[in-house]
């Protein structure tokens, strides 16, 4: 927070948030955006003791537009970071909705699956023995699960909701289980299907290191793991009409991921027919495309 605004001057604007003149509040409102999220916690107390739904109604409105412009800044640092986390970026994503969530608990999750799966790893199993383990774990052990009741649900998209529910689309689903094998090192990456989300679990080149062109065979995380191969991604694109490009059949980028999660997130909110969020979501997506 600006240093040269103290406590009493922050809590003397907020009590002027309740002025009927429209002008007044909108120069109050704007300036105690612009002190950021410092000013939360005084807001969040203002909002307790407030006994006017109008006034409250304000509040949180400021209170969102502060944590939404955090967000906006930080998904913009993890875009232009080299170290683009896959699982740092579906967190910012669940950010927008649960803006309070608890990050250590979420983080700890996973790193249990994580060690579960660890403890059963050795060095000389198969890549299809791997793959085995991880689903066993995940989707028998864990009851991992696609959401085929609510499909286009926003919580689907949310990866705190995800872990939580054990439910999700293709491709939180897919997150939850790249993450991990993230976190353990394995050759399993994304691949960007049209109107669905897999896995590709790929080789070594001649020299021993990862070659993302040299796909071992494909993973469905919507239904519990499942393997296939390279025929049935050829027959479902050929089902779909469309022509086969290397983009559905090779690894994508983790920008690739947060940027259709947060694209799938705007459709159903689209479907919901709630435009204000449609709106917000809609800048997400827009800082992709800066440079």
């Amino acid at each position: 927070m600006d240093t040269s605004i103290n406590n009493n001057e922050v809590k003397a604007l907020i009590s002027l948030l309740d002025d009927n003149d429209k002008e007044v509040y909108t120069h109050i409102q704007e300036k105690l955006i612009s002190l950021g999220r410092e000013v939360i916690p005084f807001l969040e107390d203002a909002w307790s003791h407030a006994f006017d739904a109008v006034l409250q109604q304000r509040i949180e409105g400021i209170v969102h537009r502060i944590q939404f412009e955090n967000l906006l800044e930080d998904l913009k640092l993890w875009i232009h970071t080299n170290d683009d986390n896959l699982f740092d970026g579906a967190l910012l994503v669940a950010r927008y909705q649960y803006p309070d969530m608890d990050v250590t608990r979420i983080q700890e999750q996973v790193n249990q699956i994580k060690k579960e799966i660890w403890l059963e790893l050795n060095e000389n199993l198969t890549a299809l023995e791997i793959i085995n383990i991880i689903n066993h774990i995940l989707f028998t052990n864990h009851n991992f699960s696609g959401n085929t009741a609510n499909y286009h649900a926003p919580q689907n998209s949310f990866i705190n909701i995800v872990l939580e529910s054990k439910k999700g689309n293709p491709l939180a689903l897919g997150i939850v289980y790249l993450s991990i094998a993230e976190m353990l090192g394995l050759p399993i990456y994304g691949v960007n299907l049209p109107e669905h989300f897999v896995l590709a679990f790929c080789g070594n080149d001649e020299y021993g290191q990862v070659n993302k062109k040299n796909v071992l065979f494909y993973i469905n995380p919507f239904s519990k793991g499942t393997v296939f191969g390279k025929s049935d991604i050829d027959v479902f694109v050929n089902r779909l009409n469309l022509e086969p490009q290397d983009s559905y059949y090779y690894p994508c980028s983790n920008k690739a991921m947060i940027l259709r999660m947060i694209r799938n997130l705007s459709y159903s909110y689209q479907k919901l027919g709630d435009t204000d969020k449609v709106d917000e979501l809609a800048q997400m997506i827009a800082l992709f495309n800066e440079q």
